[in-house]
C-alpha cells in the first residue's frame, strides 16, 4: 500500500460509509426489503432490547440512572464519558489540540483521518500494522483501530503502551478506536486509558458492533480527566437519548447474554473466513473478513446486482463481508460467491445455535 500525504483542510465532509441501503436501492433497481446487508460489520444478533419504560421517553436523560456505573463495570474503568456513539468523540477530539501532524494508520475507519484533517492537522495515512513505522515518522499523535477496521490486524498491549509512552515525550497522544474488540475484551486498553500509567491514552468504544445497537448511537471515551470534562463541556447535557441510554445500560448489565454470544461470534466468523478463502482473505474479526481482490469493484458490484451490499474500500482494492443473519442468508451468500467465484460449497453447520439463530 503506498504511503500517502494528506495537507490539512478546514470544513467537515462526510465520507462514504457502508450501511447506506436506500441508496444502494436505488442505484440497483432491488427493493430496500430484498438486500442482505453485509456492508456495516454490526452484529445481525444485537441484544434483544425490552419494551423501556414511559419514564425514559417522558423524562430529560440523567447521569445518575445507573449508565456510568454499569460501564464502569463492563470496561474496567470508571474515567468513561458516555457520547453519542463514538463517532461525536472522534469528530471532536481534533479540536482540542493544537494543529499539528497526525499519523492514522490505514486502511481504517475513514472517519479519523477526515475528522483531523478537517480541524486543520496535517494527517499522514502509514500501512496498518507498522505501529513502528508511524512513530518512526516523528509526528505528534497516532490514530488505529484495533482490531483494525478493515484488515483485522491486531496490535499486542505492550507495544501499544510503549509507542503511548513514546508519544507523551513529545506532548502527543494515542488514540485507540476499540469498536470490535468485545469479543475479546481481555484485549482492550479501555481499562488503564487516561490513568497514571497511561495519561496520553484514549480509548475508544461503541454499542454499535458487538450488541448489535448502532442505531441507539451510544459510546464511551476513555481518557484524562482533563480531556473528558473539556469534551463533555464542549458536548453539552443530553447528548444520549434517555430511552438510548436504558438500552445501554441494561445490555452493558446483560453478562449471561454477553458470555453466551462471544463463542457464538467467534463461530460465525470462523464460518465466514472459510466461506470467502476463494477470494483471498487477508483479514477479519468475529465480525467480519474481508478480502483483497484486484476485481474488487466487480466483485462487489456483481454481488450487489444478486441484492447482497458490502462494503467496498475503492482505494484499497478491499471488499468487506459482515455476517449473515440465518441460515438462508449464508445459503444465498454462498450461492452468489459461486457465481463470482466458482467457490466450494459453504462450510455447513445447520442452524446457527442460540442465541445467535
Amino acid at each position: 500500500m503506498q504511503i500517502e500525504e494528506m495537507t490539512p483542510s478546514l470544513g467537515y465532509k462526510v465520507p462514504e460509509h457502508g450501511g447506506r441501503l436506500r441508496a444502494a436501492a436505488a442505484r440497483y433497481g432491488i427493493p430496500h426489503s430484498e438486500w442482505l446487508d453485509l456492508s456495516t460489520g454490526v452484529s445481525p444478533f444485537g441484544w434483544p432490547v425490552p419494551m423501556l419504560t414511559a419514564r425514559a421517553w417522558a423524562r430529560l436523560p440523567e447521569e445518575d440512572d445507573g449508565l456510568e456505573d454499569a460501564a464502569a463495570a463492563y470496561y474496567g474503568n470508571s474515567n468513561g464519558l458516555a457520547v453519542a456513539g463514538s463517532q461525536a468523540a472522534i469528530q471532536a477530539l481534533p479540536a482540542f489540540f493544537p494543529r499539528s501532524s497526525v499519523v492514522c494508520l490505514s486502511p481504517l475507519y475513514n472517519e479519523h483521518p477526515h475528522a483531523w484533517r478537517a480541524h486543520g492537522h496535517a494527517v499522514r495515512l502509514h500501512p496498518s500494522g507498522d505501529l513502528r513505522g508511524a512513530l518512526a515518522f516523528g509526528s505528534q499523535h497516532i490514530v488505529l483501530c484495533n482490531p483494525n477496521n478493515p484488515t483485522g490486524h491486531r496490535y499486542d498491549a505492550p507495544e501499544l503502551l510503549e509507542v503511548a509512552a513514546s508519544l507523551r515525550a513529545r506532548g502527543g497522544v494515542l488514540v485507540v478506536d476499540e469498536a470490535f474488540i468485545d469479543v475479546n475484551p481481555e484485549e482492550s486498553l479501555a481499562p488503564i486509558a487516561g490513568s497514571d500509567a497511561a495519561p496520553n491514552l484514549i480509548v475508544l468504544r461503541s454499542l454499535g458492533k458487538f450488541f448489535g445497537l448502532a442505531g441507539a448511537r451510544v459510546g464511551f471515551l476513555f481518557a484524562s480527566t482533563g480531556l473528558r470534562e473539556r469534551l463533555a463541556s464542549r458536548l453539552g447535557p443530553w447528548t444520549i437519548a434517555g430511552p438510548s441510554r436504558e438500552v445501554a445500560r441494561l445490555a452493558l448489565s446483560d453478562r449471561s447474554w454477553q458470555q453466551d454470544m462471544r463463542p457464538c461470534l467467534r463461530a460465525a466468523g470462523l464460518r465466514l473466513v472459510q466461506l470467502l478463502e476463494p477470494l483471498g482473505v487477508v483479514g477479519a474479526t468475529p465480525l467480519f473478513a474481508t478480502v483483497f481482490q484486484s476485481r474488487a469493484r466487480e466483485v462487489h458490484d456483481e454481488l450487489a446486482r444478486a441484492g447482497i451490499f458490502t462494503r467496498y474500500f475503492k482505494d484499497h482494492a478491499l471488499v468487506r463481508f459482515g455476517l449473515p443473519d440465518s441460515e438462508e442468508s449464508w445459503e444465498r451468500l454462498t450461492a452468489a460467491l459461486g457465481r463470482v467465484t466458482r467457490a466450494p460449497e459453504c462450510p455447513r453447520q445447520g442452524k446457527l445455535a442460540s442465541p445467535c439463530a
